[in-house]
């Protein structure tokens, strides 16, 4: 077994503002794992994939499938990209772990997908690659995520007593009564977006257009609401539950300000409940919502526990990294999955693996 791997994470998350790609090493000895990024970068979607995304959800069959190779070739063309600017040695690389593009989120039906067909990416760049890293947790009874847990407390557990990644959907992780427990608090990203689209934005840069809102109440009440925080973990959430759920909800109201407003205070209202339901004394904020300097406020308004803003390479790329540390522990035939998060009847090492073959 080694105890040294190269691997290349890919990450491509819900709020889709693109491909993170980590060259990561990881030094694995007898008490603990050591970890350095090499390499790091973010790729825009070409404007053709970007489009279909954007309305996957009418997406027939067929038009998935062939979404899924063609965002393998984008991933394949991708990293051959990065590993020529970088002046990486291909035989140096143990993987490629990828994590795909959701597009489907249903483990009550007892599926979900990623698209990004892995054989694509291994063939176009010579490199095994390990993907689907959510398929058998559903299978032995799990949600399939969060998976990012097991890379925070292997990786960044002297920061902070709990882990709080603001992406599409915000996800936590913290430690109780020395099981993990991690899941899926509320959107995030994701509906704030939405509404900048109507702006013609990309994102709300630092809850700018938020800030410039008044909080709606009987909006604020309707969201805080919702079934979904009410129920016991494990759980997790998917754009399917946003389309039904909360879409609905928000389109009722004119005022985009306003409605940007409420989100945030909404989502901030969320986290700091559980912040101090769990009693968790301070949180290590990643993902792209950590940039969102009117959400900080907000939650920092509810909470008065310690709140850590890590660089800019960690809070853009600790996804991608702990996918390549998933790639480095499916080599190793070590767990991936934590059973107490996911749900599911155990840890299991999980992942596909694609080989070159030439």
């Amino acid at each position: 077994m080694k105890n040294k791997l190269k691997i290349i994470g890919l990450m491509s998350g819900t709020s889709l503002d693109g491909l993170d790609i980590a060259n990561v090493c990881f030094t694995f000895n007898t008490n603990n794992i050591k970890f350095e990024l090499l390499n790091y970068e973010t790729v825009s979607y070409s404007d053709s994939i970007l489009s279909k995304l954007k309305v996957k959800n009418n997406l027939s069959l067929p038009e998935m499938l062939i979404l899924d190779k063609e965002i393998g070739v984008f991933f394949g063309d991708k990293v051959n990209d990065f590993i020529e600017k970088n002046g990486i040695e291909k035989n140096e690389i143990d993987a490629i772990a990828s994590h795909g593009q959701t597009i489907l989120h249903q483990p009550e039906n007892g599926f979900t997908f990623q698209i990004g067909c892995g054989s694509t990416i291994s063939y176009k760049t010579g490199i095994t690659v390990i993907n689907d890293f959510r398929t058998r947790d559903v299978i032995v009874g799990g949600q399939g995520a969060p998976l990012v847990p097991i890379g925070d407390f292997n990786l960044f557990s002297e920061f902070a007593d709990s882990f709080l990644n603001i992406g599409g959907f915000t996800n936590i992780s913290f430690k109780q009564n020395n099981d993990i427990i991690a899941f899926d608090i509320s959107p995030g990203n994701l509906p704030l977006n939405i509404l900048a689209n109507k702006l013609g934005y990309d994102y709300d840069s630092n809850g700018d257009f938020a800030r410039k809102g008044n909080v709606i109440n009987d909006l604020l009440d309707r969201l805080n609401s919702i079934t979904y925080y009410n129920t016991e973990g494990p759980k997790s959430l998917g754009t399917e539950w946003l389309d039904s759920e909360f879409i609905p909800i928000i389109e009722e109201y004119e005022s985009i300000f306003d409605a940007m407003r409420t989100i945030t205070e909404h989502i901030a209202f969320q986290i700091a409940l559980i912040l101090k339901k769990e009693r968790i004394k301070s949180i290590y904020i990643t993902g792209g919502g950590a940039k969102n300097t009117f959400l900080i406020e907000r939650i920092s308004h509810y909470y008065d526990g310690e709140i850590i803003i890590p660089t800019k390479e960690i809070i853009d790329f600790k996804e991608a990294i702990v996918f390549a540390f998933l790639g480095a522990r499916y080599l190793r035939n070590e767990p991936t999955t934590i059973a107490s998060v996911t749900g599911a009847k155990q840890d299991i090492c999980s992942g596909v693996l694609h080989i070159p073959g030439f």
